[in-house]
């Protein structure tokens, strides 16, 4: 981790907990010496997807992909006009 403020390398220390039912948490073994300043950032671990969750997704998409390219303007537009579409939009982007 890099602090931008005073531009020194910072040592980061990553671990998992779980939250007590009165909403607290306790981390012990800190790799930090007594009474040094440290910020903490707390967040959720995100949900695991099972397998068939992840394929129905992505037949979802497919199938969203496949409507997308059935319609009118999908058919219409050139590859000069998407090519110019993208260099617009990495031109606004850069500004």
């Amino acid at each position: 981790m890099y602090n931008h403020e005073k531009r020194v390398n910072m040592e980061t220390f990553r671990t998992r907990t779980t939250v007590s039912k009165d909403g607290k948490l306790s981390i012990k073994g800190l790799p930090f010496r007594p009474g040094a300043k440290v910020e903490v950032i707390v967040r959720e671990e995100p949900r695991k997807i099972s397998a068939a969750k992840r394929k129905a997704l992505a037949g979802e998409m497919q199938s969203l992909f496949k409507e997308i390219r059935s319609l009118p303007q999908a058919r219409t537009i050139t590859e000069e006009e998407i090519a110019a579409e993208i260099a617009a939009y990495r031109a606004s982007k850069s500004k």
